[in-house]
């Protein structure tokens, strides 16, 4: 694992993200995971404008809703530092004590299906496929 970098020994093309990365959530805080990218600098900038673009474009799906299925995958995956991170930004776009509840019973349900389906190798109802 690389060092943490902090914006005080960032080259200018990662201050340039972590500038762009404050500006958007608009406020100072750089968590680690992108102090932790910035050791690649063309990693740092990739993922963070496709996290962008995905996390803040106006789309059908509002920000409480993305942060929602962004916690659901990163629970199905295991990443415990996404969980964290999401769970925290679902927080303070809305998400209540009893939504972070109904989302695990949600996520749990659909991976015991998906398991389920895989091992019996249930094959697709013509009628699901489009």
């Amino acid at each position: 694992m690389g060092k943490l970098i902090e914006y005080e020994d960032a080259s200018d093309e990662v201050r340039a993200v972590y500038d762009d990365i404050r500006a958007t959530r608009q406020n100072d805080y750089i968590n680690n995971f992108w102090k932790a990218l910035a050791n690649h600098p063309p990693t740092l900038v990739r993922t963070w404008q496709t996290v962008k673009e995905v996390m803040t474009s106006p789309g059908e799906l509002d920000p409480l809703m993305r942060e929602l299925i962004y916690i659901a995958v990163s629970v199905t995956n295991g990443c415990e530092y996404c969980i964290a991170s999401h769970t925290a930004a679902a927080y303070t776009k809305g998400m209540s004590d009893a939504m972070f509840g109904e989302l695990m019973a949600i996520a749990a349900t659909a991976n015991m299906t998906n398991r389920l389906a895989n091992g019996y190798q249930i094959p697709v109802d013509e009628r699901f496929k489009t």
